[in-house]
């Protein structure tokens, strides 16, 4: 079959497309034939050396879309249209840059929509995410307000969308005003350019602060996002996009605003017991963007033999929107 792999920690060029023999399947496994698959930062960070230890020959990826080839325990049918994200891909065993690959039989979902491959690539892991952490982190409800800080990464985009076709309001941030215009398009209600310090602008929109705020950028921004939130609201972060891990000297009183609570989402949870896959709206969402109900998040689709272009792109932020691979 034909595989992308990495045989020692660099830069895009450390991507490698050649043959490798097709994976076995075990009990409690699903084989499924890779149709196209996204592409996630943590699979450049994976790449870098800077997240997991890299193992020679490894193939990375965290989310696929494509037929199942076999199912040992008759869950899925041989042909059926499945997703699978996590559950160990890249870290644990092979990913998902190749024509095949096995999964854990919980970290797949069937698809019953008519949906192009192509185009559910797109979906899996942003979405999940934004189900995950919209939906069970935060509680959102239909007329709340919603902040999503980095909202022009694909998991900000997806968050934009699904936050609207639930009903909420949302004030969406980045730091580049070319792409205003685009992300008003996809349903932001305000934009706001993003100078690091955004709590004053919001509360100009909205003086009681918003209900939820959906923090991307992550550490370097968290202590702002805590400031747009209203008495009893909620933060989730979710992301890093601003590279630190560790918030410098968060004081408790001083920093984490009266009564607004804080938390984590990791789309490591996905396809566990806490949030099983057939639980998510995963098949809705497919059909809607199907029919043109909600947007195509997609910038662009590479094939596999031009995936150090691809990660190249994904590394330079000059991606609006997932980069989608076909194989």
């Amino acid at each position: 079959m034909k595989a992308i792999t990495i045989e020692v920690a660099g830069g895009p060029d450390v991507l490698t497309v050649g043959a490798r023999p097709e994976p076995s399947v075990e009990n409690g496994e699903v084989k499924i034939r890779v149709r196209a698959f996204g592409i996630n930062r943590v699979e450049s960070y994976y790449r870098a050396g800077s997240h997991g230890t890299l193992l020679p020959g490894r193939i990375p990826g965290i989310e696929a879309v494509g037929e199942v080839s076999a199912d040992p325990s008759g869950t899925f049918k041989p042909g059926q249209k499945v997703v699978a994200v996590m559950g160990g891909m890249m870290f644990a065993r092979d990913g998902s840059y190749a024509e095949y690959t096995t999964v854990r039989l919980n970290q797949v979902l069937a698809i019953d929509s008519d949906i192009d491959f192509v185009l559910l690539a797109a979906l899996p892991e942003a979405y999940l995410t934004v189900w995950g952490a919209l939906d069970r982190s935060l509680g959102i409800q239909s007329g709340e307000t919603l902040l999503v800080r980095g909202a022009t990464s694909s998991v900000g985009l997806a968050a934009v969308i699904y936050a609207k076709a639930r009903g909420l309001a949302v004030i969406a941030t980045t730091r580049n005003e070319k792409r205003r215009a685009r992300l008003i398009e996809l349903g932001a209600d305000h934009v706001i350019i993003d100078s690091g310090e955004i709590a004053d602008s919001v509360r100009e929109i909205t003086p009681e602060g918003v209900d939820k705020a959906l923090e991307i950028v992550g550490a370097s921004t968290l202590k702002d996002s805590l400031k747009t939130v209203r008495h009893w609201g909620e933060v989730a972060v979710i992301g890093q996009l601003g590279g630190s891990l560790q918030v410098e000297h968060l004081g408790l009183t001083s920093d984490l605003p009266n009564t607004v609570k804080m938390s984590f989402f990791s789309s490591g949870l996905l396809g566990s017991a806490q949030l099983p896959l057939d639980k998510s709206p995963l098949n809705w969402i497919a059909e809607q963007v199907h029919q043109g109900g909600m947007p195509d998040i997609t910038a662009e689709v590479f094939q596999a033999e031009d995936i150090r272009t691809a990660h190249t792109k994904m590394d330079e932020n000059r991606a609006f929107g997932k980069l989608v691979v076909e194989i």
